[in-house]
């Protein structure tokens, strides 16, 4: 594949997530994702020959983005806390897009158990990972016996936050629970 026709397939991929997360991956079509990145749908279908195979590319995408932070936030600081407390402030730094919509992984991860999707465990891979990640960090702190409750509370706490700002569109909402979350670390650590 040349270099132009994966930078147009990448283009493809990320319309389709931002669209998949506004919009829900039901109520996006082929034209939508065509008429985004302003190409012809013939032109689409040389790319992805069904909607699955661009869900299954905005999830690879997605994993990737995610491996990608997560190994960042290691690279960026020896200390599990100041890392886990990197995964609370996603929160506030995707803000926006959360009061708006909720959390990307989430939405998904929901719409496509709703309409019983095949990918739907494939989907639920961005949820483990975050999971696993947070798992480590809490065993690294010190927590080896109930590292994987801790990931799994913060998970769904955070995952609980972004919902609930979303239904009311209430960044205070969210302001108030990131400090809970971060007093709550500090507490345990």
């Amino acid at each position: 594949m040349s270099n132009k026709c994966e930078l147009l397939r990448q283009r493809i991929v990320a319309s389709a997530d931002q669209l998949f997360y506004q919009q829900g991956y039901e109520n996006t079509s082929f034209s939508d994702i065509a008429n985004e990145v302003n190409i012809s749908r013939g032109n689409f279908y040389y790319h992805f020959k069904s909607k699955d195979d661009i869900l299954n590319a905005v999830i690879d995408k997605r994993l990737g983005d995610i491996e990608n932070t997560l190994h960042e936030w290691e690279k960026n600081s020896p200390d599990p806390k100041k890392r886990i407390l990197s995964y609370i402030n996603m929160l506030h730094q995707n803000k926006e897009s959360i009061t708006k919509h909720g959390c990307p992984v989430g939405v998904m991860c929901t719409e496509l158990n709703k309409i019983n999707h095949l990918m739907h465990s494939d989907a639920t891979r961005l949820h483990v990972l975050f999971k696993n990640w947070l798992s480590k960090q809490f065993k690294d702190l010190g927590h080896k016996k109930d590292a994987q409750n801790l990931a799994m509370h913060l998970l769904s706490r955070a995952q609980g936050i972004a919902s609930i700002t979303s239904a009311f569109e209430d960044k205070s909402f969210l302001k108030r629970e990131i400090k809970t979350l971060t007093d709550w670390l500090e507490n345990i650590s």
